[in-house]
């Protein structure tokens, strides 16, 4: 029997990870954060129905100290690390403790992994924002990074220490750099699920309008569980190595609007007021994945379609909503 460490596993793709190793017959283990730790009921409700199978280590990963203790205690057979700070906009304000959180953090679980266990296989979660400024489309494993948020940043800084660790360590590591994946546990912080719920709140008479930024920004977007098993595969894999993980297929949010709004039978035009102080500096150019390796390698796809996602995100917040449960 395995054993799995998650950082991160009280977020969406956590969540969807931690289920999918339990249904597999992992021990699954998860590093979650004091301020976490002493507010469960806010912090927990996407693992709550299975956190009597999870065994909880409260750990700061910018401190090596804790995240020794972790990896010296449970000694894991694989690392999944997706804690990070990962809503761009924040980074934009805070770009200290987004540095601190991302790369220290990653740094010290790899090197307490190289001390402790070097035999455990890591997967460090990137992102599409490390590709940023980009020149061509789609964007595949060779295409150069250049991140214009600090968040991309410190992505980028992350990639070439899991690939530092891979390549002078012999450590098993793999970077899944994944395009844009939603779902109804999607953060309200982000543009999806701001549509998704202020969809179901205006169906249901709780407000009269939302507020959006650039509604023309085009982004790939798939369905978080399917992404979290490339993760799980990247890890069987005999060989470690990087993939880009996307649907290869770009939308528009204006789409995104148009789909979530007509699934309750409302008219987006008449709720949905432009606010240009919303628009993201340095918006990135089409970020468009090409998940070719993914799918020959890993034998990955994205079943889930983008209507089909946008369809259980709208009806989850209607539900929740209506039956009280915000």
């Amino acid at each position: 029997m395995k054993t799995a460490l998650i950082t991160g596993i009280t977020g969406q793709d956590g969540s969807y990870l931690a289920e999918l190793l339990l249904d597999k017959g992992y021990i699954v283990h998860g590093i979650v954060m004091e301020e976490e730790m002493n507010n469960p009921q806010q912090s927990f409700f996407r693992i709550q129905n299975i956190l009597d199978r999870l065994t909880l280590h409260q750990a700061e990963l910018h401190h090596p100290s804790q995240v020794n203790r972790v990896f010296h205690q449970i000694k894991p057979d694989e690392c999944y690390h997706l804690a990070a700070q990962s809503f761009v906009s924040y980074s934009l304000e805070d770009e200290s403790s987004t540095i601190t959180a991302n790369v220290n953090g990653t740094y010290s679980i790899l090197a307490a992994l190289k001390k402790y266990v070097p035999y455990c296989k890591f997967y460090f979660a990137g992102s599409s924002e490390m590709f940023g400024n980009v020149n061509s489309s789609p964007q595949d494993e060779n295409t150069p990074f250049n991140p214009r948020s600090i968040y991309g940043v410190t992505k980028v800084a992350g990639h070439f220490l899991s690939k530092y660790y891979r390549q002078n360590h012999g450590i098993f590591t793999c970077s899944g750099i994944a395009f844009n994946h939603e779902s109804e546990r999607r953060g309200f912080e982000f543009v999806t699920r701001k549509i998704t719920s202020g969809a179901a709140r205006i169906k249901l008479g709780k407000i009269d309008s939302i507020r959006l930024g650039n509604i023309e920004a085009r982004r790939d977007w798939g369905y978080a569980p399917e992404y979290v098993k490339a993760m799980w595969l990247m890890l069987q894999q005999e060989n470690p190595d990087d993939y880009v993980i996307g649907t290869g297929v770009t939308h528009s949010v204006k789409d995104f609007l148009e789909i979530a709004f007509s699934v309750l039978d409302l008219d987006w035009q008449k709720y949905v007021i432009i606010d240009e102080t919303l628009y993201r500096p340095d918006e990135a150019i089409e970020l468009k994945a090409n998940p070719k390796k993914a799918k020959e390698k890993l034998h990955w796809k994205n079943e889930v379609g983008f209507e089909i996602l946008i369809k259980k995100m709208v009806l989850a917040d209607y539900d929740r909503i209506k039956n009280h449960l915000e």
